[in-house]
């Protein structure tokens, strides 16, 4: 009885990592682990920090387009300065 139970909560849960996209489904899978362990406290816990892991701030993506931005612009300017040296970039 308790191995089909763990077998239908691993199935619910590995049916939803289907559904789910990018590092998302590492952090499923690894719930999936926990509700197979049959820790349910567990399973929140793994839950919020893959859930953590995966998502980024606005802030943190508007400082990491900044970055690309400068660095973009950098490489622009020393590609000049290679082409005017004659030097290809």
């Amino acid at each position: 009885m308790i191995q089909i139970r763990r077998l239908a909560a691993l199935s619910a849960v590995m049916a939803g990592a289907l559904m789910l996209q990018g590092c998302l489904v590492g952090a499923v899978v690894g719930t999936a682990g926990a509700v197979v362990g049959g820790a349910a406290k567990a399973t929140g816990a793994v839950v919020g920090a893959g859930v953590d892991a995966v998502t980024t701030s606005d802030e943190e993506t508007r400082a990491r387009r900044e970055r690309e931005q400068r660095d973009y612009e950098r490489e622009q300017r020393r590609c000049e300065q290679r082409q005017a040296q004659g030097r290809p970039c």
